[in-house]
């Protein structure tokens, strides 16, 4: 019996987390978000409800299960509380069910500040971030002199630590950009207000894990984003601010490397990117197009349109070497269902690439594959699925490694294919 599972994205984000982790939640005890910030958006449709989660685990949706946001979460208080008042307003119990580590970095007025301005003052060279200070934070955190969300819970101490690291930041904000500096007391006064409302929810994170893993109870490790938006192992320096490979998973909740059982790696059956950066297999006509269509491909939390193009396997094989991948999960399948030949990327015309000028020099090298062009929409049973289709995944499994355990045939809670359950 698996008692903690890892589920993180292998390529650039967006490739359906939320309703797999979801999915699982109904076998787990507690489910942990371990890195990223509110740049992230999981998107969950149940019983044609749709609900965006940018923060809280996606198991906040199953009622008993407990939610954790690890330490190597970068929280902006605003977003969190505004995500839990929304939730509860919709009947869902968040205060008695979520727990934050003390240990979590924060967000602050001048991180948000700064990302804009840098972003800005980058115009067209700008990386495209969500200008939500998620890399700033880490930075602070970095440098040791970053807020946590301990410091918030001491009046005292948050208000020498603020001193110290507004006055530098107000400095950079003033000279270098030539902007307006924030409010000492304004700032001082909102945090203390947000670490009013979510001081109860604050604790040892690690310590909890562990007691639950003592207990023989089973613990659902939520990632954010995807792997090629490593800030090692991405498509640099397009990418975000911290590790999105399992690595992190064990960095950012304080469990051990060995006390991690599976590692689920999610992928949709094509390829999508939001924001800047190298894609190899990006498309920019009808094929595109279609996907976009097809697949709603829009950000879950910026609404930015997403690039898309076809699966790429090299990029796909690497994300699962890097993260010692279990299993695959194979997404919106049924977006291909149109299409009459569908192709995958099995080379480049280079090694793979190492730096940002690499990147922008490789060229995709393609097989291509007759399409099935039935509906897959809901299928629950492999072989219900069209021989086609069947075909695309099995050479999926064979290039890069990993077996498929499950696939997801649309975007509700019950519209999957379970071949090997990873909570089992």
């Amino acid at each position: 019996m698996k008692k903690s599972v890892v589920v993180l994205g292998t390529q650039w984000g967006d490739e359906g987390k939320g309703k797999i982790v979801d999915l699982l939640t109904e076998r787990a005890d507690a489910v942990v978000r371990y890195q990223g910030g509110h740049n992230a958006g999981h998107t969950l449709i149940i019983n044609d409800e749709k609900t965006v989660l940018h923060l809280i685990p996606s198991g906040i949706l199953r009622a008993g299960v407990k939610c954790y946001i690890g330490n190597g979460v970068v929280i902006e208080p605003n977003a969190l509380i505004k995500e839990i008042k929304n939730l509860e307003a919709s009947g869902v119990d968040v205060q008695s069910r979520l727990y934050i580590s003390k240990s979590a970095p924060v967000i602050m007025p001048y991180h948000i500040k700064l990302d804009q301005l840098r972003e800005a003052k980058k115009g067209k060279a700008a990386i495209g971030t969500t200008g939500r200070g998620i890399g700033p934070s880490y930075e602070d955190k970095v440098a040791r002199r970053g807020i946590r969300v301990g410091d918030l819970l001491n009046a005292e101490v948050l208000k020498e630590k603020l001193t110290t690291v507004l006055e530098y930041h107000n400095f950079v904000i003033e000279n270098y950009h030539q902007a307006e500096p924030l409010d000492f007391d304004e700032v001082y006064k909102d945090a203390l207000a947000q670490a009013a409302f979510i001081k109860n929810m604050c604790v040892d994170v690690t310590g909890a894990l562990h007691q639950h893993l003592d207990e023989g109870e089973k613990l659902l490790m939520e990632g954010a984003q995807g792997s090629l938006l490593d800030i090692d192992h991405g498509t640099y320096p397009f990418v975000t601010s911290s590790n999105t490979t399992s690595g992190s998973a064990s960095t950012g909740s304080g469990l051990g490397a060995t006390q991690i059982d599976y590692v689920l790696g999610i992928t949709k059956a094509y390829t999508t990117r939001v924001g800047g950066g190298p894609f190899p297999t990006e498309l920019f006509d009808d094929d595109g197009a279609e996907l976009a269509k097809r697949g709603v491909e829009f950000g879950a939390t910026t609404g930015r349109p997403r690039r898309c193009g076809w699966l790429d396997l090299v990029a796909l094989k690497r994300a699962v070497q890097v993260n010692g991948v279990t299993g695959l999960c194979v997404t919106k399948l049924d977006v291909l269902d149109t299409f009459k030949t569908i192709k995958l990327c099995t080379s480049y015309n280079s090694s793979f690439p190492g730096s940002a000028d690499e990147w922008e020099n490789v060229k995709p090298e393609y097989k291509t594959f007759p399409g099935w062009q039935s509906s897959t929409r809901g299928m629950t049973e492999l072989d219900d699925l069209p021989s086609a289709a069947r075909e695309l995944l099995d050479y999926i499994a064979t290039f890069t490694g990993a077996p498929v355990h499950m696939v997801s045939t649309g975007p509700d809670r019950s519209e999957n294919i379970l071949l090997v359950d990873p909570m089992n």
